[in-house]
């Protein structure tokens, strides 16, 4: 796990300014779901786990809880403080939060639950959570349906060597051998990203194992997801490119 860690947090330090870029938005309806599964509320302490560059986090600033994000990669980290001054930034990991027992009301994990070790994270993360506190994991999952999307998942599944990726659904394992938590529930909302080639190439380049490759293979990646993404422009005939998702959103509460 430790390899697979360090793969991420080399890939993210490259690609901080092109995460933002490149991944599409949450939609307002999962938003609206989200926030009335925490209660959210002035009242509420939320901890971000595995920020990044604060997102996700900038769409909770409205309900005015008492918001802490915490992020292991210095980029990422850097990136969130210059957008989210004011709200608190720590290093730390899943594995290990920097903050004391029973102190969150809510914690939420954004495109980033895959990357835990679920086994030593879900203590962790019980350790931190107050009783009855409510753990809600989000991802924007790619509808690999769609020609283009699924074009891309052929330019970059030869270069994934052993990263984690929601599609596997490794991640929910852990889940369903621990006592600390309820048993998972789910809600989806279709949603979409709408933008130039740029935007379909910079999707592709914002993620993690992507970033790291070396830079010829990495520039070939680039190269072949522009081609593709064109293909699709032609193809439809529209100015712009339209690259569907379907918003996941997974919550237990701590026993």
């Amino acid at each position: 796990m430790m390899e697979i860690q360090e793969k991420a947090a080399l890939g993210y330090a490259e690609v901080a300014q092109t995460y933002e870029r490149g991944r599409p938005e949450y939609p307002a309806e999962a938003l609206e779901a989200l926030i009335l599964l925490g209660n959210l509320g002035p009242s509420t302490c939320v901890v971000d786990l595995g920020a990044g560059t604060g997102r996700f986090t900038k769409l909770l600033t409205g309900c005015n809880a008492h918001l802490i994000a915490i992020e292991p990669v210095a980029g990422m980290r850097q990136k969130f403080t210059n957008q989210l001054p004011t709200i608190d930034i720590l290093e730390g990991t899943a594995e290990r939060i920097p903050l004391g027992d029973q102190v969150a009301d809510v914690i939420v994990c954004a495109q980033a639950f895959h990357w835990f070790n679920g086994t030593v994270a879900l203590p962790e993360i019980f350790r931190v959570l107050k009783p009855k506190g409510k753990l809600i994991l989000i991802w924007n999952v790619r509808d690999l349906s769609d020609p283009l999307q699924a074009a891309l998942s052929d330019i970059m599944n030869p270069h994934e060597d052993g990263a984690p990726r929601y599609q596997t659904m490794r991640w929910k394992a852990p889940f369903e051998h621990t006592t600390l938590f309820s048993p998972l529930e789910q809600l989806a909302f279709p949603t979409m990203q709408t933008g130039d080639v740029n935007m379909v190439v910079d999707r592709v380049a914002s993620v993690s194992f992507i970033a790291a490759l070396p830079d010829a293979t990495k520039k070939d990646v680039i190269e072949q997801t522009r081609q593709a993404a064109l293909r699709c422009k032609k193809t439809t005939g529209d100015e712009n490119i339209s690259l569907p998702y379907l918003t996941t959103i997974f919550w237990c509460e701590r026993r």
